[in-house]
């Protein structure tokens, strides 16, 4: 992430430099793939160990918005290819497989909140947090029996904007104000808050990439 940061292949490690300096050096065994924010370089003998070793490279802007990947040969089944296509016209599926994402999201949000309402000090915040979480769980509810994708992204936009209003409690009251969230923003996100959360997404969404184009 540090800009000028130059990444090469050293035996069979992958070290990090910074102004001529080594900041870091890791066993390229222990890694899945890299990814870049920003102006970073890569040596072209790193390239090729990782196309070579089946690992992804990616490379992000200073947002995190995706620019380029590289990668080795992928196998791939044109049948199964024929497949995917065909499904992602089913409306019944994509359907399907819409609440299945959202429910996982949903899930997820409200065992955070839950968690977060048992640590609070406050009995306040501890409520507001937990009548977040029960909103959450009946906006589960409602995306299980949604019958078009438009009303199951009402159900997850609604629910999104009550999760991250509810969000700074979770935070520690002793770094609360330097950390604050106010509201969701992105490209760029405008507070430490936002950074954070659009490190993350960018992270998930290259897992999510790789495992997509892993099982073929």
């Amino acid at each position: 992430m540090t800009p000028h940061a130059y990444a090469h292949l050293e035996n069979a490690t992958l070290r990090i430099d910074v102004e001529h300096e080594k900041k870091l050096q890791v066993p390229l065994h222990h890694l899945g793939g890299v990814v870049c924010f920003g102006n970073v370089m890569v040596s072209p003998a790193l390239m090729h160990r990782l196309a070579d070793e089946g690992k992804s490279l990616v490379l992000l802007d200073d947002s995190g918005r995706f620019k380029a990947r590289l990668e080795g040969p992928v196998s791939g089944n044109i049948l199964l290819r024929q497949a995917h296509h065909r499904m992602a016209s089913e409306p019944a599926f994509t359907l399907e497989f819409a609440r299945a994402l959202v429910a996982g999201k949903l899930k997820n949000s409200r065992t955070n909140l839950q968690r977060g309402a048992r640590e609070a000090a406050e009995p306040d915040e501890a409520a507001t947090l937990s009548r977040t979480a029960d909103n959450l769980a009946a906006s589960l509810r409602a995306a299980a029996v949604a019958t078009t994708l438009d009303e199951l992204r009402g159900v997850e936009g609604e629910a999104a904007r009550g999760y991250f209003a509810a969000l700074n409690l979770i935070v520690k009251p002793q770094v609360r104000s330097g950390f604050a969230l106010d509201g969701r923003t992105r490209r760029p996100p405008l507070d430490r808050f936002n950074a954070l959360i659009s490190f993350h997404y960018a992270m998930l969404m290259n897992d999510c990439r790789s495992a997509c184009e892993a099982a073929g």
